[in-house]
């Protein structure tokens, strides 16, 4: 019997961001990790169990424009898109705990920015034909998937 393989693994992930220098690849590793552990859909009630579909890396770091000036403390945000599968889970109590778990480790070496999105918001983007989300998406880098990437662990949680 052959072991599966752990998609969602440090490496992999790092390796969708390798085109950063180890230290933007660490942070933005670290960030999407934070994301998917520290999501609290029972914050809210919904029809369905809160899940996050995707999390999308877009802006400069995905579109290996970023820079950073140590001199003038100029540096590129990390933007992030997070899909989730029901606009309930779009409440801000649901994200509170990510976004105070991010300012507690990451605090003043980078600035992150968190965008939630429904399925059904991509839905209407495409039959809309809306290009800012629909550009953004397609020049983003997926970190996550949730059809394709290995729940994290009671380790990785932590």
């Amino acid at each position: 019997m052959t072991p599966s393989i752990d998609v969602y693994a440090r490496e992999v992930v790092m390796a969708r961001v390798n085109h950063l220098v180890r230290r933007k690849q660490n942070e933005i590793e670290r960030i999407a990790r934070i994301i998917r552990a520290c999501f609290e859909p029972e914050k809210v009630q919904a029809p369905q169990p809160g899940q996050i579909k995707r999390i999308i890396l877009i802006g400069p770091y995905a579109r290996r424009s970023w820079y950073e000036d140590r001199q003038t403390i100029q540096f590129s945000d990390y933007e992030f898109w997070i899909v989730v599968n029901h606009p309930a889970f779009q409440d801000e109590r649901c994200w509170q705990r990510v976004r105070a778990v991010i300012d507690s480790e990451l605090g003043n070496r980078c600035a992150v920015d968190i965008d939630i999105l429904a399925k059904a918001d991509i839905r209407i983007a495409r039959i809309e034909r809306d290009t800012f989300i629909l550009d953004r998406i397609e020049a983003g880098i997926t970190l996550y998937r949730a059809s394709r990437d290995a729940p994290l662990n009671d380790r990785e949680c932590r």
